[in-house]
């Protein structure tokens, strides 16, 4: 991250990092559905510590459910000192993509089939925010 991308105490912008949020989440989502995708939600952006003009930034994205035309992806977001080589997850996103048919009108995506016994945990946790966000907001 180089000087344009902070604030005069060398934070970089939270806009900054919700746009690197976002591509990233975009693609992954895209090869999933096989065409393009637009973010339609993020369902979390959590800022636990500053990323420092200087740093370099990682984003690691991975599909966590998918709905009908919908797939959430979560983003984590690491800042690295490039002289030390320390390492600080600084973000958790989950960004909610729809994907487009050719006419840019909603369409299906395939089935997510979860690998690991990680994958599947934190899909039925996030299973579960979510029901618990829907009754609240009833």
């Amino acid at each position: 991250m180089g000087p344009q991308h902070a604030n005069n105490q060398g934070n970089v912008h939270g806009g900054v990092i919700m746009k690197m949020v976002d591509e990233a989440g975009a693609i992954v989502a895209m090869p999933h559905a096989g065409t393009t995708v637009v973010t339609v939600a993020i369902d979390s952006m959590t800022f636990m510590e500053p990323i420092l003009a200087g740093n370099l930034v990682l984003c690691k994205a991975e599909l966590t459910h998918i709905g009908r035309m919908s797939m959430e992806v979560r983003v984590e977001v690491t800042a690295e000192h490039p002289f030390r080589g320390t390492s600080t997850r600084t973000n958790t996103a989950y960004v909610v993509y729809v994907a487009l048919d050719s006419n840019r009108c909603p369409t299906i995506v395939p089935e997510l089939i979860y690998e690991t016994s990680e994958e599947q945990a934190r899909q039925t946790y996030r299973q579960h925010q979510r029901e618990q966000e829907a009754t609240k907001a009833t």
